[in-house]
C-alpha cells in the first residue's frame, strides 16, 4: 500500500512541487522523475505521513528497491516528544525502519543521545550504536558537558518509554566515575516508572554523614511505593517507607520509617497516613494517623517539627445552608514539659448547624446542635478532669443599607449548654447554662475621588453588643488567652472557645482609613477599642481586653504593585505604651523574595512570662543568576539573645542537572530535643523520567 503511495506521488510531481495523496504530503522545491521512475524532491523536502514529519535537503525514492533515500541534513520527528537528526538516511516510505547515519535522538527537549548510527526498528525501536547520552546543552564543538553518560549501544523503547544502555560508563565533566554493564532508564516523557530515584547525602551532628537511596516502585496506574534506605557513619541504619493510593473517590499516603541507631538503645520509628474520600450524598471521610516510637526521633531525622502528634477520623458534609461535622481525635504531646496525664488526649466532636432563609426582607435564621467530649488518662482531682458537653443554639440576623450608605447589621442568639463533669470535686457533675446575646453594628462607609487618580474609604464602625449567661459556673477548658485583634474586633463573643462567654453589655468602635493610588499602591489604617459598661473581670492582662476599656487596636497595611506587603497590628494602653506588636513582611520580585516577622509581647506572669520577649522570623531566597540562588532562613529569640534556628542553601540549578546544598542549625534543647546541626547535599540530573528544570534555567549559545 505505502509503495502504491509513492507511485501515486511519482504521477503527480511532474505537475507541481507539492503532491498530496493518500495520507502523504510532500513538499519541496522541485520534483522530477528520473529514469526507471525514480522520484526526485530537492530542496527544503518535507514529508508527512501517519504522524510523522521528515525535514531533509534531498529525497531520492525507488520503487524497484521500495526505499528512500534521504540526504541531510534531517530530522525526523515522531510524535511530539521524539526528534531524530542525521547527516543521511535510507529508510522505508512508512519512515518506520531503517538507518540513519552520523545521527542524533533528542527526547523531550531534553536528552540527547548522539551515535554513529541509529536503527529504526519496527516504528518501536531505536537502536543507537557508540552513543554518547546527556541532557547538558553543548554550545561549543568538542565541549565537556557537565554530565554524559557513554555506551557501547543504546536502544530506546518507544512504546514502554524505557531506555537501555549497554557497557555504560558515566562521566562528570569527562572524568569516569562509574561503569555498569547495563542501565535503564525512564526516558524523559515517562511520569512513572520503576527504578531507583536521585540519592542525597545527610550529615548531622547526631546521625554522622548517611546517604539515601530511594527505590520508586509502581503499583499499577493508581499506587506507588518508595523504598529508601539510609546509612550512615552514626551506625544508623534505617529503612523509610512511602506508600501512595489514589481511588476513583479518593485517595491516601502513608510515611513511615524504622531505625536502629546509637542514640537510643531500642529501635525508632514513625509513622504518618492521611486519606481524603469523597462519599455519596456529599459527604467527605478524613482520616489522619501519627505516631511515633519517642518524642525527638522526628526531629533528630528531620521527619517533622510537631510539638503535638494528631491522630483523627473527621466525616463532614457542608452545603450552602447546612453544616454536618463528626471528629474523633487523639493527641500525642511531645514536649519535655507537658505531662500527657493531664491534658485532654481523646476527644469526640459532634456538630450541626443549619441557616433557614424564609425571604431576603426577614433575615436568616440559625439552629445549631453540637457535642464535645474529652478524656485525660488521669483520674486526680481536677487535674484529671474529664468533659462531656451538650450544646443547643438558635439564631437569627439581617441587614439593611439606607439611601445615605449606612448598613445596619442586627444579630440575636441563645444558646444552651449541658456538661457532665468527671474527675473534678470542684464542680458538680451536672450543670447547665442559658446564654441570650444581642448585638447591632452600623456601618457608614464613605468614599472620596482625590489628585492623581487617588481615591479614599473611610469607614467608622459602631456595634453595641449584649450577653448575659445565666445557670451554673462551668470549667474553662478551651478558652484560656484571648487577645485583641482585627479578626474579632466587632465580634459578638471574642473568646475562641464554647466554656467561656463575654459577658455585659459593650460598645466595638472603629474607624478604617484607606488609600488607593493609581499605580497599584495603597495604604489603610485601622484603629479601634471596646468600652465596657463594667469591668467585669473576665479578661487577663496582657489580652488587651481587661478593665473598663481595652487597648487602643491599631493596624497598619501597606500594599504595592510590585508585590510589596507590610502589615503592623499594635495593642497600646492610654499613655500608648506598647503591651504587644507584630511587624510582617513579604516582599516577591523577579530574583528574589522573602517574609519576615518580628512580635513583641509585654511580660504577663499569667501566660508564663516573666520579661518582656521579642522574636525575629526570616525566610529568603535570591536568585543571583540564570542557574545559581541562595536561600536563609533564621529565627532569633531577643529575650535568651541567640538564635533558635538558622540555615543557608545555595542552588544550581541548569536544564541538566540541580544541585541544592543545605546547612541548618538547631540551637535549642530540652530533655527530648539536642542542639544539632544538620547538611544536606542533593542532586537530580534532568532528562530521566519527569525531571525536566524547566526552560527558564536553559543555558543560552550565543549565535547558536
Amino acid at each position: 500500500m505505502r509503495r502504491v503511495i509513492w507511485l501515486a506521488l511519482l504521477c503527480l510531481a511532474p505537475f507541481a512541487s507539492f503532491a498530496q495523496t493518500a495520507g502523504v504530503t510532500m513538499i519541496a522545491d522541485r520534483m522530477s522523475i528520473k529514469s526507471d521512475d525514480v522520484l526526485v524532491a530537492e530542496g527544503n523536502v518535507e514529508v508527512f505521513y501517519d504522524g510523522s514529519h521528515l525535514r531533509a535537503t534531498r529525497i531520492t525514492y525507488d520503487p524497484d528497491t521500495d526505499r528512500l533515500k534521504i540526504e541531510g541534513p534531517l530530522t525526523l520527528a515522531s510524535g511530539e516528544n521524539i526528534v531524530l537528526m542525521a547527516s543521511s538516511a535510507d529508510l522505508d516510505p512508512a519512515l518506520t525502519s531503517g538507518i540513519l547515519q552520523s545521527a542524533r535522538l533528542l527526547l523531550d527537549q531534553q536528552m540527547q543521545i548522539a551515535a554513529a548510527q541509529i536503527h529504526r526498528v519496527d516504528d518501536r525501536y531505536l537502536v543507537l550504536d557508540k552513543t554518547v547520552a546527556s541532557s547538558c546543552r553543548i554550545c561549543v564543538k568538542d565541549e565537556v558537558p557537565l554530565w554524559q553518560i557513554r555506551a557501547s549501544r543504546v536502544v530506546h523503547d518507544e512504546e514502554e518509554q524505557q531506555i537501555y544502555f549497554e557497557n555504560a560508563r558515566f562521566e562528570i565533566a569527562g572524568v569516569p566515575v562509574l561503569y555498569l554493564p547495563s542501565l535503564r532508564l525512564p526516558d524523559p516523557t515517562l511520569k512513572r516508572s520503576t527504578g531507583f530515584l536521585s540519592p542525597s547525602i545527610r550529615i548531622t551532628d547526631a546521625l554522622g554523614t548517611g546517604i539515601k537511596f530511594p527505590y520508586f516502585i509502581t503499583l499499577g496506574d493508581h499506587a506507588d511505593l518508595t523504598v529508601t534506605p539510609y546509612l550512615s557513619t552514626g551506625q544508623t541504619r534505617t529503612l523509610e517507607l512511602r506508600y501512595r493510593h489514589a481511588f476513583r473517590n479518593g485517595r491516601m499516603e502513608w510515611n513511615g520509617a524504622i531505625s536502629k541507631d546509637d542514640i537510643e538503645d531500642d529501635p525508632r520509628s514513625y509513622i504518618f497516613g492521611n486519606g481524603r474520600f469523597e462519599l455519596p450524598r456529599d459527604f467527605v471521610l478524613e482520616f489522619q494517623l501519627q505516631d511515633t516510637s519517642d518524642p525527638s526521633y522526628l526531629l533528630d531525622y528531620d521527619y517533622s517539627d510537631a510539638d503535638r502528634l494528631e491522630s483523627n477520623v473527621k466525616l463532614t458534609r457542608v452545603t450552602r445552608d447546612e453544616i454536618i461535622r463528626t471528629e474523633a481525635i487523639h493527641y500525642n504531646p511531645l514536649r519535655s514539659d507537658i505531662d500527657k496525664e493531664f491534658v485532654p488526649t481523646k476527644v469526640l466532636d459532634l456538630g450541626y448547624e443549619l441557616k433557614i432563609r424564609p425571604s431576603q426582607s426577614a433575615g436568616v435564621f440559625g439552629v445549631e446542635a453540637g457535642l464535645l467530649a474529652f478524656e485525660r488518662d488521669s483520674s486526680d482531682d481536677a487535674d484529671g478532669r474529664d468533659i462531656q458537653r451538650l450544646h443547643l443554639g438558635a439564631d437569627w440576623t439581617n441587614s439593611w443599607t439606607f439611601d445615605n450608605g449606612l448598613l445596619l447589621t442586627a444579630d440575636a442568639r441563645l444558646k444552651f449548654d449541658a456538661y457532665n463533669v468527671d474527675d473534678d470535686g470542684s464542680f458538680d457533675n451536672q450543670l447547665t447554662r442559658l446564654t441570650p446575646s444581642l448585638a447591632v453594628e452600623m456601618r457608614y462607609p464613605l468614599v472620596k475621588s482625590g489628585y492623581n487618580g487617588a481615591s479614599y474609604v473611610l469607614e467608622p464602625v459602631l456595634q453595641l453588643a449584649w450577653a448575659d449567661p445565666s445557670g451554673d459556673d462551668v470549667p474553662n477548658d478551651d478558652s484560656l488567652s484571648p487577645v485583641l485583634d482585627e479578626g474579632n474586633l466587632f465580634a459578638l463573643d471574642r473568646f475562641a472557645g464554647e466554656d467561656v462567654v463575654e459577658r455585659g453589655l459593650r460598645a466595638n468602635l472603629g474607624v478604617g482609613w484607606t488609600r488607593y493610588s493609581a499605580n497599584g499602591w495603597s495604604f489603610g489604617i485601622d484603629v479601634g477599642r471596646v468600652f465596657y459598661e463594667r469591668d467585669l473581670d473576665q479578661f487577663d492582662q496582657g489580652s488587651g481586653l481587661d478593665g473598663y476599656t481595652s487597648d487602643w487596636l491599631v493596624s497598619t497595611k501597606i500594599f504595592s504593585s510590585k508585590n510589596l506587603t507590610i502589615s503592623n497590628r499594635s495593642l497600646l494602653d492610654d499613655t500608648l505604651g506598647l503591651s504587644s506588636s507584630q511587624l510582617r513582611v513579604d516582599w516577591q520580585q523577579a530574583k528574589f523574595e522573602f517574609e519576615t516577622a518580628y512580635v513583641w509581647l509585654a511580660k504577663n506572669a499569667l501566660e508564663g512570662r516573666t520579661e518582656d520577649s521579642s522574636e525575629w522570623d526570616f525566610d529568603g531566597t535570591y536568585r543571583f543568576d540564570r542557574n545559581w540562588s541562595g536561600r536563609a532562613e533564621w529565627r532569633y529569640d531577643f529575650t535568651q539573645d541567640r538564635a533558635q534556628e538558622a540555615g543557608l542553601g545555595l542552588i544550581y540549578k541548569n536544564e541538566c542537572v540541580i544541585v541544592d546544598l543545605s546547612v541548618s542549625r538547631r540551637f535549642t534543647s530540652s530533655d527530648t530535643v539536642r542542639p544539632t546541626t544538620d547538611f544536606g547535599i542533593d542532586v537530580t540530573f534532568g532528562g530521566f523520567g519527569n525531571n525536566a528544570t524547566g526552560q527558564s534555567y536553559r543555558r543560552s549559545c550565543t549565535g547558536v
